[in-house]
């Protein structure tokens, strides 16, 4: 079947099945909280498994299907024998554990890997134990009336279902639905639909029949809708609340019917409204089935593609506006004109830059499961507060954000969070409190991850760092902040044992890696004994930035505006040299380093006098340095470019996080702002 609908079936599914695996996570470690499943979360933890089942064997990864079939019966169990007595936080580990291997397979399908068949016949075994103890032995029918399971497929080639048994009185129903403008594979959506109606609905018909076999049916879906003839000891508001929670749905139209009418439906007559029987429909939908879309899907090639395109409408805009043919000509009205293209380019990059954007929510909800795993096998008591996570961000931003918050959480429990005991003899609250929290603040985004665990061990840390010849000058010159700061070096650990969590000295040094990669920073705070908190300073977007040009000899640099403190002409007597022989300068009480960057990168050029040249002071970390330049060129927005693979191959890249093209046609390197801070001056 995967092979029969192509790639966009595999993407679909790929995506629907991870948005449900982590719907399905947070409902899993709500409910455990509790104690007990609520009939609501059984629900909803059944709708999920039989969603996944069904798009897996759809799909015909039948290992998926299988496992999650069986968690599905496990449930189906509780929900049909509410009073059964059951080890919650069991069923939990089953659960998460049916939920790890679908992420795992998922993995595997997107990299062409093979499927793990082993493991998930050992996790079907697991879950069929716990099935036979709750059940005490009798283990989980489906359905009275037999078949209605293993003949679901060939009752949709047919186009009608039969399900469930006939002790309720039923109504009869109509019901026509249109999925959202731009989702793709209509029938594919449609045969789901069916499928999950399976759970409350008898005598299912649909128009038009073929939809597993015929890709053509989805130009007659959107035309005309899918519909569907049914019985139902649902309420017709059930039917309607139900399908308000379906994915992809845009808009249905639900009638009512008498049961002679569904009769005379089934060989082939149109079904009429009774008197008094109402319309309904899904918010904002009309009676002649036209869907008003406002939200559609779009893949995120199209985005990058499309915020390449403004990338070269701004380059191909500085290009025309700095012509140099221009030079020295009086053109008001190329002037205005060239000023109306300029606000109306910036706001079509605003705009691209908005749709890229999106919450830090599944990102932030995704600690819940560590702290859960962690604490248990650490025999910790710790619970974790979300602030924020309705700020937006990049997308590529949070790709690049998602290990670096894992790691910092793993470590707030293994070496902040304090044993219950500890914690009470040290007079704080038994269970300890892990805070994740974003805001804004101009063009940045900071996240802050903090723990009122036992903090940062100055000593222990000097002491680990002289034993691995860390320290890069006496600990006695160095701030608190730099010593925090050794805690991000590569192969650094205060744990002196190794565990399935830390040890190993990887881990902090991965958050500083990620967070720099993407024009980031890190802070760090600690107070022995009340705990310890990293500041992440990250930018909205690394697309296109404000830079400020640079010339060095005949070599052009931009340094990112939000670097730049100020830039000035030295005063001589302000200039003088450290007992090391380091340049520095006097600026209002304050004596700043100074980086020439002709020295750091060899490069030629006149302008050897400091008083000839411009200094530039910069800012990151709380860190400044003043950098020495022959002269400003200007300010102007430049698209960040990836050095090409051919320079990176051929020479070491030292300070240069990317380069851009000018108006002129030229390339400008575009300069890290940590390593003007950060790296030594020579």
């Amino acid at each position: 079947m995967a092979e029969h609908y192509g790639d966009s079936l595999l993407e679909m599914f790929l995506f629907e099945t991870s948005q449900n695996t982590e719907q399905l996570e947070r409902i899993i470690l709500d409910t455990e909280k509790a104690g007990k499943f609520s009939e609501e979360a059984i629900n909803e933890i059944f709708r999920i498994m039989h969603t996944i089942k069904g798009s897996a064997a759809m799909m015909s990864f039948s290992n998926i299907s299988t496992v999650a079939h069986k968690a599905e019966d496990l449930f189906y169990f509780i929900r049909e024998n509410p009073s059964v007595e059951y080890d919650c936080s069991n069923i939990t580990d089953i659960i998460l554990s049916c939920m790890d291997y679908i992420n795992s397979e998922m993995e595997k399908i997107k990299n062409n890997e093979e499927a793990d068949i082993e493991g998930g016949e050992a996790l079907i075994q697991r879950v069929e134990r716990c099935l036979h103890e709750i059940s005490g032995g009798k283990g989980v029918s489906r359905n009275k009336n037999t078949g209605t399971e293993s003949k679901s497929a060939e009752k949709a080639a047919d186009g009608e279902k039969v399900s469930k048994d006939e002790k309720s009185e039923k109504h009869s129903y109509q019901l026509t639905v249109f999925f959202e403008e731009g989702c793709g594979m209509e029938n594919i959506r449609a045969f789901s639909i069916v499928r999950d109606m399976e759970d409350f609905a008898d005598h299912i018909r649909f128009q038009p029949e073929d939809i597993v076999e015929n890709n053509d049916t989805v130009f007659e879906i959107r035309k005309n809708g899918f519909k569907i003839f049914f019985d139902s000891a649902k309420t017709y508001q059930d039917i309607i609340e139900i399908f308000e929670k379906t994915p992809f749905v845009g808009s249905i139209n639900l009638i009512e019917t008498a049961k002679a009418e569904r009769n005379q439906t089934q060989k082939g007559a149109k079904p009429e409204v009774k008197n008094g029987q109402k319309n309904g429909n899904k918010a904002d939908k009309n009676d002649e089935h036209q869907s008003v879309q406002s939200l559609i899907s779009v893949n995120v090639s199209k985005l990058d593609k499309l915020m390449d395109m403004v990338g070269e409408l701004v380059i191909a805009e500085s290009m025309v506006v700095e012509n140099p043919d221009l030079s020295g000509l009086e053109l008001p009205n190329f002037q205005r004109e060239a000023q109306q293209l300029h606000k109306i380019i910036n706001e079509m990059q605003d705009l691209v830059m908005s749709l890229r954007l999106v919450p830090l929510a599944s990102t932030f909800q995704k600690t819940h499961r560590i702290v859960r795993d962690m604490t248990k096998k650490l025999g910790k008591e710790a619970e974790i507060r979300i602030i924020g996570e309705e700020t937006e961000v990049d997308k590529n931003i949070i790709e690049h954000l998602s290990d670096p918050l894992l790691h910092l959480v793993r470590n707030c429990i293994d070496h902040g969070i304090e044993s219950e005991e500890e914690r009470i003899a040290a007079g704080k609250p038994p269970v300890g409190t892990i805070t994740i929290e974003a805001y804004n603040a101009g063009s940045n985004v900071y996240v802050v991850v903090r723990d009122d665990g036992r903090g940062i061990d100055k000593n222990k840390v000097l002491e680990k760092a002289k034993r691995q010849n860390l320290l890069k000058k006496p600990e006695s010159e160095m701030t608190d902040k730099e010593i925090y700061n050794l805690i991000f070096l590569p192969g650094f650990s205060t744990n002196e044992t190794v565990s399935e969590y830390s040890g190993r000295g990887v881990g902090m040094d991965v958050v500083l890696k990620n967070i720099l990669a993407i024009g980031g920073s890190l802070t760090v705070e600690s107070e022995e004994g009340k705990g310890m908190a990293v500041i992440m300073k990250i930018p909205l977007t690394v697309a296109i930035i404000e830079g400020m040009g640079i010339l060095v000899g005949n070599r052009r640099f931009t340094i990112p505006i939000s670097a730049m403190k100020e830039s000035f002409k030295p005063d001589p007597k302000d200039i003088f040299t450290d007992i090391y022989g380091n340049e520095m300068i006097m600026l209002r009480g304050e004596c700043y380093a100074i980086m020439r960057l002709h020295k750091q990168w060899g490069i030629e050029t006149e302008v050897t006098n400091l008083s000839d040249g411009i200094l530039i002071l910069v800012e990151q970390d709380d860190k400044r340095r003043c950098i020495f330049a022959d002269k400003l060129i200007g300010e102007h927005q430049v698209v960040v470019k990836t050095l090409p693979e051919l320079i990176k191959r051929i020479k070491t890249v030292e300070g240069l996080s990317g380069c851009t093209l000018l108006g002129d046609g030229s390339i400008s390197l575009i300069i890290d702002a940590g390593w003007l801070v950060n790296t030594d001056i020579k």
